[in-house]
């Protein structure tokens, strides 16, 4: 049998085949095939996201200081970054950690994370602190003094960040010494260590 005898027998396709009434197409990403909560041709159903399931920290972290430093080489600079974070849970515990690398994000988490493992307990007396005291660290000096129920943090720079994340409200502060950040921060930590409660000294006493 011929060429053309085989084409001449065998059936002729249809014009709209592979298309459903009104020439819509059926099959892969027709409109036919959509399947939602209505069935096919339906609305889609809600959209399932995940990115906001995310576990929130127990932690309130702060960013005191990004420190960055550039080195001159070959082919240009190469910066660093350095950032200083305080974290506190407010309710009397705090942490301080300092991280280091090549991108901001990373030196924020890595100072997140120091300061986590190096919480300690502080002394408090409801929102305020028990009494005065002077913090010293390197060139730091700070002063913390007990103040009356809704007269604020009056502090700032890193000593109202430590004072924040601790879960302090009503405090009195001076900064007497060096303006680096570092110092400050450890200075003022220096001062809530030294706070004792009315019991602890009645005790050291006896």
């Amino acid at each position: 049998m011929s060429e053309e005898t085989k084409n001449a027998a065998a059936p002729a396709a249809p014009a709209n085949a592979g298309y459903g009434q009104g020439g819509e197409r059926r099959g892969p990403g027709g409109p036919n095939n959509r399947r939602g909560p209505g069935g096919p041709g339906g609305p889609r159903g809600p959209r399932r996201d995940n990115r906001n399931d995310a576990p929130a920290s127990e932690y309130n972290d702060k960013v005191v200081h990004i420190n960055r430093c550039s080195k001159v080489v070959k082919g240009g600079r190469r910066f660093n970054f350095a950032a200083l974070v305080v974290a506190g849970d407010g309710k009397g515990r705090v942490g301080v950690g300092y991280g280091k690398a090549k991108e901001v994000p990373d030196a924020i988490r890595k100072g997140t994370d120091r300061a986590h493992r190096a919480l300690v307990r502080v002394n408090l007396r409801n929102n305020t602190i028990p009494h005065e005291v002077v913090g010293r660290a390197d060139g730091g000096v700070v002063m913390l003094r007990p103040a009356s129920p809704g007269t604020g943090l009056i502090a700032g720079g890193g000593v109202r960040a430590v004072l924040e994340v601790v879960g302090l409200k009503d405090v009195l502060s001076k900064s007497m010494g060096s303006n680096n950040p570092q110092a400050i921060v450890k200075a003022t930590l220096d001062g809530l260590a030294q706070l004792r409660t009315l019991e602890q000294i009645k005790s050291l006493r006896a």
